[in-house]
């Protein structure tokens, strides 16, 4: 059984990104020429991911750290959605044609915000623009207190096969301080309801080190989601990022467990759910053994992105609406962040783009490095000099020296041809990551601790 060890909590826990991306978003620039960026993903061919970003809330969760807009006011979303269309037909004149999509996304906010009636007239734009491949994953994070029966069977409608539930703690006195209040039977009623609309898979979100848990309440929580029988979750580590966020300022009245404390919450948290049938699948993600997301890792053919981990390969992340981030092979754009700027874009005809990267080759090899870290736990350094056309432990031999110290603490274990993460290591994967960062060192940006 994985325990943490406190001692090396203390002496890894420091800030560090969560490399969704490689190079992370604070590398973007809004000094990239948005046309290069435009004709650099105009040539791009192939299988398609969609994301879709529906910034909308009814109330503030004060831990979020998401670009939102909160309102009790259903013009906006109206107005919203009509907004994404523009933007659609932007990017479908930028384009190759028959372009299959085999993945589509929507966040937020909440995007079941949406009124059903709003969701099927959106369906039926997405549909008449894209072609979505028979076994396409279409999936969306809803929120269950804002949630009816009429939202899954229109979410239904338009595709969607996967769905995130946000749980967060089932603490009442944590749910008042994070201004989240949430029964277990609007859980209930959520997952009977997309169960019952065939939705074939469930992921449930909760966050630890937030205010009033403890070790033993985060069991309790477990315990009452293991009931639920999610095929997947993800329990989050809470990151505290006022500066970034202001509204978690508000977090800090209550108090905020400390870091050993957070640790211990982990190690319940891993210890309930791989004794009951999940698999750790590393940064906070966990999944039923015969869940495909696990077998992806066990045949290491699993990726990460903005999206988290996916079983999908080589696709290009499209993304829409505010603050979204688009993925090519071989650059990152995001959108601009204020809708009303946003919006002033597209009415004259310009994709929103505020800021984007294009990755030089270095990018790409340290890219590759880094996400086979944080997917498979190791490195096969024979596999990877033939894959990136280098010798992997001659160009890399600064970084592999360096983690000797991490070695010598049981995180890792190295031989001739390869790295393996250890039980223990894998709980500080975002540390060894940091040593194949080319860019962090000369980064003034600020990060979450990494435990």
């Amino acid at each position: 059984m994985l325990k943490p060890d406190l001692r090396l909590v203390e002496k890894y826990n420091k800030p560090g990104p969560r490399y969704t991306s490689y190079p992370t978003a604070p590398q973007f620039s809004d000094q990239i020429d948005i046309e290069q960026l435009r004709l650099e993903a105009s040539h791009e061919s192939g299988p398609l991911s969609l994301y879709f970003h529906i910034p909308f809330c009814q109330s503030m969760c004060w831990f979020c750290g998401c670009t939102k807009i909160i309102s009790n006011q259903r013009e906006p979303a109206e107005k919203y959605i009509r907004l994404l269309e523009r933007e659609i037909g932007h990017y479908r004149e930028n384009i190759q044609p028959g372009r299959e999509v085999q993945q589509l996304h929507f966040g937020g906010g909440t995007p079941n915000y949406l009124d059903p009636d709003l969701i099927d007239h959106f369906s039926s734009t997405l549909h008449k623009n894209f072609h979505f491949a028979s076994n396409a994953e279409i999936s969306a994070e809803l929120d269950p207190r804002r949630l009816t029966k009429e939202h899954i069977q229109a979410f239904r409608r338009l595709g969607v096969n996967r769905v995130s539930f946000g749980v967060q703690d089932i603490k009442l006195e944590t749910q008042k301080a994070v201004n989240r209040v949430q029964s277990d039977e609007q859980n209930l009623n959520a997952i009977q309801w997309a169960r019952s609309a065939g939705m074939d898979s469930l992921n449930i979100d909760l966050i630890y080190g937030l205010p009033y848990q403890t070790p033993e309440s985060i069991r309790n929580t477990i315990h009452q989601v293991l009931e639920y029988s999610p095929d997947r979750l993800a329990v989050f580590s809470y990151a505290h990022v006022p500066w970034m966020a202001p509204a978690q300022k508000i977090l800090e009245r209550h108090g905020l467990p400390e870091a050993e404390q957070k640790i211990q919450m982990l190690g319940v948290i891993i210890e309930e759910l791989t004794s009951n049938g999940y698999q750790y699948i590393g940064m906070d993600h966990f999944a039923k053994v015969d869940d495909s997301l696990a077998v992806a890792q066990r045949n290491k053919t699993m990726q990460r992105n903005f999206q988290g981990y996916s079983t999908f390969k080589d696709l290009e992340i499209s993304a829409f609406g505010i603050s979204s981030i688009s993925q090519t092979k071989n650059s990152y754009r995001q959108n601009i962040k204020d809708i009303e700027a946003y919006e002033k874009k597209l009415i004259i005809g310009q994709l929103p783009v505020e800021k984007g990267y294009i990755l030089t080759p270095e990018d790409h090899i340290r890219r590759t490095t880094i996400m086979r870290l944080m997917c498979d736990h190791s490195l096969d350094f024979t596999q990877l000099s033939n894959e990136l056309c280098i010798d992997f432990k001659d160009h890399f031999s600064n970084e592999l020296n360096q983690l000797a110290d991490m070695a010598i603490d049981g995180l890792l274990e190295s031989s001739e041809n390869s790295l393996q993460v250890t039980p223990q290591g894998t709980l500080f994967i975002r540390n060894i990551a940091m040593h194949f960062d080319a860019h962090l060192a000369k980064s003034k940006a600020k990060h979450s601790k990494t435990v």
